[in-house]
């Protein structure tokens, strides 16, 4: 197996571009939400209440989007290092402008802490809900066959472990089972299957 000299160091990233990329999506996001919203009022406020009344939540979405992409990635230039922290900055930023909205410092500090506090152990654990966290150090394709791999037993053990029959036959199952059959009730099973009329 071959060993490649992997580049360790830090890569900086276009925290800009990443901003407007998050900032598009979280305020498709938010644009969905108010039209979900405007369908359900129960009064007719026509198609363009979508951005009259819920303008302050697309705006609200796409700032929380881009603000936490921008400082998570102007964090990790800035540090040198992609790790957990720099989630941590940007989800505290991200739920201050969301603590803006109620305009009150203990609302923007406490958005803050509490978005801060979910996204880092939500990035901490792997960035997924059950706590799995990949190695980096393995490539995925390896991890992957040796996974197919591990899980592979020989047919020969199957057989051994489940016995023949029930869709699972062995090399020469029909001999042994022409022999059994004889043996058991004396009838000579023909080798050739019998043509249907």
């Amino acid at each position: 197996m071959a060993h490649h000299d992997e580049d360790h160091s830090y890569h900086p990233k276009d925290a800009i571009s990443a901003a407007m990329k998050a900032t598009a999506l979280t305020g498709s996001v938010g644009l969905f939400a108010a039209a979900v919203q405007n369908t359900l009022t129960k009064q007719n406020v026509g198609t363009l209440g979508v951005f009259v009344r819920g303008g302050g939540i697309i705006t609200t979405f796409a700032a929380m989007g881009g603000t936490y992409e921008f400082m998570k990635s102007a964090s990790a230039n800035l540090r040198e290092k992609e790790d957990h922290y720099n989630v941590a900055l940007g989800g505290f930023f991200s739920g201050a402008i969301l603590g803006l909205r109620v305009r009150t410092l203990p609302a923007v500090l406490g958005y803050g802490i509490a978005l801060s506090t979910a996204m880092t152990a939500f990035e901490y654990t792997g960035g997924s809900l059950f706590g799995y966290q990949k190695d980096t150090s393995v490539d995925e394709f390896d991890r992957r066959t040796a996974l197919r791999k591990a899980f592979q037993t020989p047919g020969e053990q199957t057989i051994s472990e489940l016995g023949e029959g029930r869709g699972i036959h062995g090399p020469g199952y029909e001999e042994r089972r022409r022999e059994r059959i004889k043996d058991a009730y004396g009838i000579e099973v023909p080798t050739s299957p019998v043509p249907a009329s």
